[in-house]
């Protein structure tokens, strides 16, 4: 368990917490691309780390990330025009470009160059893997650029969604670095069930309590749940959890096809979460569309569950996510539809911020508990001026795997071993 003070200071996220303070030293997803279509379109409201912000793509093609108030007045420049390189308030008719230079005002006199003593907050940016990426730190200790593997691949060989999710974003890395639910909370109770979930002849949902093995490394940890099987066999499923809030998984489609997969819990404030989805071919060969609409079935994250002009969950609090009783009893554990569906019910079900000081951990919870005490670390090599963990490029080429093995081989054989720290790639 946590004290309520530590659980305090890992979940408050706002300027001036010390763990709003170490997040903003990480390059951020901060929205879709695909949210910013078009140059001189309408501008997006984001908000992240309890800001409230405004992405627009300028007539460059350029992405800024700007306060969302005005510095003049503070009207929401959401409500701005998108012109000529420049998001303009349609107050008074201020202009800024993409890095919060105030570039033009309608309502002063040219001759005195007040515009050029003003400025609206602005963050950089970088477009990559289909998402925007934002540093909110100090300039002068920006990291390297996000490049995980999911971002290098063609498009064509990726799948990114997004939704939003009503609990602190702690929960939502928990969940994802928690090896011991998966084959309990995602399982279905027959074969020929055409619900989303792990048969009940999978391995993963055949083998008994895992064993978690963890290697720390520069980057966060690389950690294996094992799982006997039999006398001679045992299932094992590697992770990699990338600080502050990134996890990297082994999956695959309906068809037996290998991805790779990731999540990565971007906190919007204290009560909620931006979950970033994608999952990766891991051949050579492009997703398919069946295989895009198979995807965004089985895990939830689609159209059909989210609605893609909110980012809500249609499965939700008040229905109840849509359990369905009957299923529950005949096809699959819970009775709700869709894996990370599965995953928002539960992890909001905690309330907006759960009270770990509450909480009663055993060893199937070493990796989150591993987790706890990397965030911690970085919180305080953060605060002594060093650079926390996980802002070094050596996260990069990272993968995971899973196989059945024999009893006492070395499952880092598996994905992509990292036997001790991580070196730049």
């Amino acid at each position: 368990m946590l004290s309520r003070e530590d659980n305090a200071l890992l979940t408050r996220v706002d300027r001036g917490t010390p763990m709003g303070t170490t997040l903003r030293r990480y390059w951020i997803p901060a929205l879709l691309a695909s949210e910013l279509p078009e140059r001189d379109g309408a501008p997006v409201r984001v908000r992240l780390l309890g800001e409230d912000l405004v992405a627009f793509r300028d007539s460059q093609g350029r992405i800024g990330l700007l306060d969302e108030y005005c510095p003049h007045r503070r009207a929401s420049l959401f409500f701005g025009r998108n012109e000529e390189c420049g998001l303009r308030c349609v107050y008074h008719g201020w202009k800024f470009d993409t890095d919060g230079r105030c570039v033009d005002m309608m309502n002063e006199p040219a001759e005195l160059q007040f515009k050029d003593k003003v400025f609206a907050t602005s963050y950089p940016t970088l477009e990559l893997g289909d998402l925007v990426w934002t540093y909110m730190g100090p300039p002068e200790r920006m990291p390297a650029p996000p490049k995980f593997g999911f971002t290098q691949v063609p498009a064509s060989h990726r799948q990114v969604s997004k939704v939003i999710q009503e609990s602190n974003w702690l929960q939502g890395v928990e969940g994802g670095i928690d090896t011991s639910h998966a084959p309990i909370m995602h399982r279905l109770l027959t074969v020929d069930s055409t619900r989303p979930g792990f048969k009940p002849t999978n391995p993963f949902v055949r083998g008994k309590a895992p064993k978690l093995e963890i290697d720390p490394t520069d980057y966060g940890y690389q950690y294996a749940g094992v799982r006997p099987l039999d006398e001679d066999s045992v299932h094992v499923r590697t992770y990699h959890f990338i600080l502050p809030f990134h996890q990297i998984r082994p999956s695959q489609s309906e068809r037996g096809f290998p991805l790779m997969a990731g999540h990565a819990w971007v906190p919007m404030d204290d009560a909620t979460t931006m979950v970033f989805n994608w999952e990766v071919s891991a051949t050579s060969e492009p997703l398919t569309d069946e295989d895009r609409i198979e995807l965004e079935r089985r895990l939830g994250n689609g159209p059909h569950d989210v609605d893609q002009a909110t980012f809500r969950s249609i499965r939700n609090r008040q229905n109840n996510y849509l359990l369905d009783r009957h299923v529950q009893k005949t096809e699959s554990f819970t009775g709700i539809d869709g894996i990370n569906t599965q995953d928002r019910a539960i992890q909001e079900s905690m309330g907006a911020v759960v009270d770990r000081s509450r909480e009663h951990l055993g060893p199937a919870d070493r990796a989150v508990i591993q987790a706890r005490k990397l965030l911690m670390e970085a919180v305080r090599t953060t605060q002594a001026g060093g650079a926390p963990h996980g802002t070094a490029p050596t996260y990069y080429a990272l993968t995971a795997g899973e196989a059945v093995l024999p009893r006492g081989a070395d499952w880092r054989e598996i994905g992509n071993p990292v036997r001790e720290a991580a070196t730049p790639r």
